[in-house]
């Protein structure tokens, strides 16, 4: 990143899955006008044809400016074209990785971040070790069983009067040694009890929780009765594809286009 003088573009401002999004977009303008001259800031591509610069983020409240923005989350925001929802995630995963790497994790001195791609060096010159955004992939999968869906209430997902909520599909991040199919497998058998078969990918998308990456599979039912993991579910339990659904992932998720797409196989293939 580098000091802003007075650059003219789009400006991504945050604090942490905070967004300032006022009028339906991002602010357009000057360093000047927006009141960012002084601050650090980097392009991370193009908004509406016009430069996006990231601005670095600010952990407090402290000045005025911040104190009166009315701030949007980047959930509010999945109904965007993915291309926009993407870099936003890039964004506000570049702000983490730069706010979590200050100090060099070989010799403990202070970083900077390089000029020639998205990393941090070392300032020591006897060291200049060179550190990457950390990115955490993730599985997340929906299991089909003839004509059923198998969906779980998460216990994040506890309305406040107690009862299930939200119902979704099975997640869970990727170990050290595993592939993505042995995630699957896993996770799926860890949450519920179920062992699953016919593992395919589907798809990917970025999740800036704060860094994750979350990849997509659908699998088929091979033996088990559910056996909740309670520490982490509430409810799972099979839905036919041809009855009413329980509330379900917001659109432009990935949880709900595996949902979508499972549905759609039970639909056309039942047995």
């Amino acid at each position: 990143m580098k000091m802003i003088s007075n650059e003219t573009g789009y400006w991504l401002i945050h604090q942490a899955q905070q967004i300032y999004f006022p009028n339906n977009d991002l602010p357009f303008g000057s360093a000047e006008q927006l009141g960012l001259i002084g601050k650090q800031a980097t392009q991370i591509g193009e908004w509406h044809n016009a430069p996006l610069y990231l601005v670095q983020e600010e952990t407090t409240n402290k000045n005025t400016a911040n104190e009166q923005r009315e701030w949007t989350t980047l959930r509010a925001l999945l109904s965007l074209p993915k291309t926009q929802f993407y870099l936003l995630n890039r964004g506000i995963e570049l702000n983490h990785f730069f706010k979590t790497h200050q100090f060099c994790g070989k010799c403990g001195e202070k970083t900077a971040v390089t000029c020639d791609e998205w990393a941090v060096q070392c300032q020591n010159a006897a060291c200049h070790y060179r550190a990457y955004p950390v990115i955490c992939p993730s599985i997340i999968v929906a299991v089909r069983r003839h004509d059923e869906i198998l969906l779980a209430c998460h216990q994040r997902h506890i309305r406040s009067d107690g009862s299930a909520g939200l119902y979704t599909t099975l997640a869970g991040f990727v170990e050290v040694g595993e592939t993505f199919e042995q995630t699957v497998e896993r996770e799926v058998f860890e949450e519920t009890g179920i062992k699953v078969k016919n593992i395919r990918y589907v798809g990917s998308q970025p999740w800036a929780f704060p860094n994750s990456q979350m990849v997509g599979f659908l699998a088929d039912y091979d033996s088990g009765e559910i056996q909740l993991q309670e520490a982490e579910i509430v409810d799972a339990r099979w839905f036919k594809y041809n009855e009413p659904m329980p509330e379900l992932p917001p659109q432009g998720t990935i949880a709900l286009e595996l949902i979508k797409a499972t549905l759609k196989i039970c639909e056309q293939s039942p047995n």
